[in-house]
């Protein structure tokens, strides 16, 4: 069973780590889960506080991850339309791969701002923001993917007695 939970643990990290980049994934939720899932082995011991602590900054990383992009475009004075069109150039930029993930809430928030108003240069500084917010939430998405993902690797190889 504490195989089956191992691999499980993995491979919830490894999902971790491509909703990083993926917007349909909570990265950080599904990282702290392949921990969660690691300390629900038999062969590592119950660590509630790292849990707590680990949990709460996958928590809290989520949120700014959510915020960001709003907080980017508003910030550089965008509108409620610049926001809404930044999220769903992020959907749909989703079906464009890396580039579209990038460009996608830029165009996005670039085309909700036009329709409020027709000043270009207003128009381009809000969909920087929130080009700028998406590209820090995923910054901080990744970061945390992989030093969860240190510690998955760390706390196994310190017990990979108990399993094998």
């Amino acid at each position: 069973m504490d195989i089956l939970l191992l691999i499980s643990g993995g491979l919830l990290i490894l999902l971790g780590v491509a909703g990083s980049f993926l917007p349909i994934i909570p990265g950080p939720v599904c990282s702290w889960l392949g921990l969660l899932v690691l300390h629900l082995t038999q062969g590592v011991p119950q660590n509630t506080s790292f849990l707590i602590i680990t949990f709460v900054i996958a928590l809290v990383i989520f949120l700014l991850d959510t915020l960001l992009p709003v907080w980017g475009t508003k910030k550089l004075g965008g509108t409620r339309m610049g926001t809404i069109g930044s999220g769903i150039g992020l959907l749909i930029g989703f079906f464009f791969g890396p580039i579209g993930l990038i460009l996608g809430p830029f165009v996005g928030a670039l085309a909700g701002e036009l329709t409020q108003s027709s000043d270009l240069r207003k128009a381009v500084r809000a969909a920087f923001g929130s080009l700028v917010g998406f590209l820090a939430g995923t910054m901080m998405k990744f970061t945390l993917a992989v030093v969860y993902l240190i510690l998955f690797v760390n706390i196994f190889w310190k017990h990979k007695e108990l399993f094998f």
